[in-house]
């Protein structure tokens, strides 16, 4: 059964909604779910939960979201981040969940799990709602500045992750760029074009703008952690704009009440497809473990579901798979320079 460790101090609220989720996914998923935080501070809050199959282990150190990332920081190594992916790395886990701060989680995971051997950037990898389906959108904050060799791999990890977690056998491959041409986008996406074109085991379909994205031509869109988080935060907004909007209108008069109970059905269906608490958290393809990083606004329910996509991803043997995919990259770089 999949042994998860959850960050008890990683959301805007914590330890709260951490506790609630650890709580009820015990009892959902029928496994034991590990915390890591301050003992002292936690404790008494798991007893007064009435905690069951929740075991907690001992990290006094938190590391915050308005904290800076210092070596000394890192290698104090007490805070509940690296306390968890310590415990990734000796086997007593088999994945970390964090609701708390992405650099943090980059910088801890570089230190204590190290990168997978060949991968030269770790990258996120957030599940977008596209017609008929999801998209894996890799990067969406880990890398603001790129070079085309680390969009290579990104889709190489999130091809793996398309096709080991999500069922996607064959994953499309798309680009992100300003135009559907060859020859359109920035610089980088102009050098990535051809590399990713030439690189065996993807079924590369192109360069992609949002029309595409959206519209559902590709499993995974490939773009530089900077585009891809504004990407990311522009559709949460746009999203929750849409569902507002849609509810203040469908109840500012009788009539329209009524027309809104008979669509209930379809409302609750788009709400739940535009929720990000559907997924909880994001997986940071590349580390040397299995390392999610959600919302710092994430509520328990959140947090539950990025407990489910930590067991999925542990269940399909993700690692296995991403190993595999850098591996292969490596022989056919070898073969091709020996040629």
């Amino acid at each position: 059964m999949p042994k998860i460790v959850l960050d008890a101090m990683g959301s805007d609220n914590y330890p709260e909604p951490e506790l609630q989720a650890a709580v009820q996914a015990a009892q959902l998923f029928g496994d034991e779910v590990i915390l890591t935080g301050p003992e002292a501070t936690l404790a008494p809050k798991l007893a007064a939960l009435g905690a069951k199959n929740v075991r907690l282990v001992d990290a006094p150190e938190v590391f915050e979201m308005t904290d800076k990332i210092s070596p000394g920081m890192l290698k104090r190594a007490k805070n509940s981040m690296a306390v968890g992916m310590q415990m990734v790395k000796s086997g007593e886990a088999d994945a970390f969940v964090t609701m708390g701060n992405t650099g943090g989680a980059m910088a801890n995971a570089l230190v204590q799990l190290g990168r997978i051997r060949g991968v030269i950037r770790p990258a996120l990898s957030g599940l977008f709602p596209v017609k008929n389906g999801k998209c894996a959108v890799v990067d969406i904050g880990a890398n603001a500045e790129c070079k085309p060799e680390y969009l290579v791999q990104f889709a190489l990890m999130g091809s793996a992750y398309a096709d080991k977690v999500l069922g996607i056998r064959n994953p499309r491959v798309g680009l992100i760029s300003n135009g559907e041409e060859a020859g359109k986008g920035n610089d980088l996406v102009k050098a990535t074009h051809p590399l990713l074109a030439a690189t065996s085991g993807l079924n590369f379909v192109g360069n992609i703008e949002g029309k595409e994205l959206f519209g559902g031509h590709a499993d995974v869109a490939v773009t530089d952690g900077f585009t891809g988080n504004v990407l990311l935060k522009s559709s949460e907004a746009v999203a929750r704009l849409l569902v507002d909007t849609l509810r203040e209108e469908l109840t500012s008069s009788f009539v329209t009440k009524i027309g809104a109970a008979l669509a209930r059905p379809a409302f609750g269906k788009l709400r739940k497809m535009l929720d990000p608490a559907e997924i909880g958290a994001a997986p940071l393809l590349g580390v040397d473990g299995l390392v999610f990083v959600g919302h710092g606004r994430s509520d328990a329910r959140a947090v539950i579901s990025a407990i489910r996509t930590a067991r999925q991803a542990v269940e399909s043997n993700l690692m296995v798979h991403l190993r595999a995919a850098i591996e292969k990259q490596a022989q056919s770089l070898k073969l091709e320079e020996s040629a």
